[in-house]
């Protein structure tokens, strides 16, 4: 395989320009062709462009491929570029339902095609030091773990409500820090406001366990906040994925109101998420190594989306679908 990988992203809206920029930094990536339906996003690029992911297909030998369409079509290109024998990430979620991601699943496996889907908060380097803490164990066992996902409402495509788009991350890094599978749900979600689809969410989560997670997501807040807390027998911890903060609360220091405790803060060494995950991905590309996230995590997370949102719509507890 040659010393620099030709690779390509399909679709350069909102998350795929980022793609694009981090591929264009990598030494090891030469990036040579983007698609989109878009042409005002085309003419921006300096590289090849193509209208269609079909055209881009034809005309190109890649090594690696990533696809940031919107969900409704994350299915059919990323079937496309499987049959073609191209390593491929796929942006979160895989698919639009359990079903197309199963499908694409069965295909990959089929192709022997490797196959990545972009949860990019795996590659926060801080998540990664506390999933390291907590796999060391000096904390004690996890008990309870929240995560808090809001934001402002920004105007792009959005096929999907903020349970797909926003609280599968979530959803992910619980399950993945917990080793644990979602049991069941309760869920409560808010539509209408910006969107057709839920613009809110409230939901708790119970892992198999017995470890109780909560989530609240919206596009709704003023402000942008990406917090988790990981309440353990002996402290807590607390992360901020924006600014890769981690701090150790201890249960066992006397508490003081005239001197808050502001925590025990844990070493990580910055790196921006998505350089950490296509760094990863390439290597995958040159078979080094194999997907931190597959579809195996892509299906469980969507079958926790499935039962929040039919748990929202029934006003009732949902257990959460095993495999099929």
């Amino acid at each position: 395989m040659a010393d620099r990988l030709r690779v390509a992203v399909i679709g350069v809206g909102a998350m795929g320009a980022h793609h694009v920029r981090v591929y264009s930094e990598l030494p090891d990536a030469d990036l040579v062709a983007v698609a989109d339906a878009n042409e005002a996003r085309l003419a921006a690029r300096d590289v090849r462009a193509y209208a269609t992911y079909i055209s881009l297909l034809a005309e190109e030998e890649l090594h690696a491929v990533s696809v940031a369409v919107p969900t409704r079509l994350h299915e059919e290109v990323a079937t496309a570029c499987i049959e073609r024998g191209v390593t491929t990430l796929v942006e979160k979620p895989l698919a639009a339902d359990v079903a197309g991601a199963e499908r694409v699943r069965a295909f990959a496996e089929h192709a022997g095609a490797p196959l990545q889907v972009g949860h990019i908060e795996r590659f926060n380097p801080a998540v990664v030091a506390l999933k390291q803490q907590l796999e060391a164990g000096d904390a004690g066992p996890v008990l309870q773990i929240s995560a808090r996902r809001v934001g402002p409402f920004f105007a792009r495509e959005r096929d999907v409500g903020v349970v797909h788009d926003l609280a599968t991350h979530d959803i992910d890094i619980l399950r993945y820090l917990t080793g644990n599978d979602v049991e069941s749900v309760r869920a409560e979600t808010q539509s209408g406001i910006r969107t057709e689809h839920e613009d809110a969410l409230s939901a708790v989560m119970r892992f198999e366990a017995g470890i109780v997670g909560t989530l609240e997501t919206n596009w709704l807040a003023p402000s942008k906040t990406r917090e988790l807390r990981v309440l353990c027998e002996r402290g807590e911890y607390r992360l901020d994925y924006i600014t890769q903060a981690l701090t150790f609360h201890d249960s066992s220091r006397e508490p003081s109101e005239d001197a808050p405790s502001t925590g025990t803060p844990i070493p990580v060494e910055t790196e921006e998420p998505l350089r950490a995950e296509l760094r990863a991905f390439l290597a995958v590309a040159r078979g080094e190594a194999q997907p931190r996230v597959g579809a195996h995590d892509a299906i469980a997370a969507m079958r926790v989306v499935e039962a929040l949102i039919e748990s929202a719509r029934s006003g009732r507890p949902q257990a959460v679908a095993g495999p099929s």
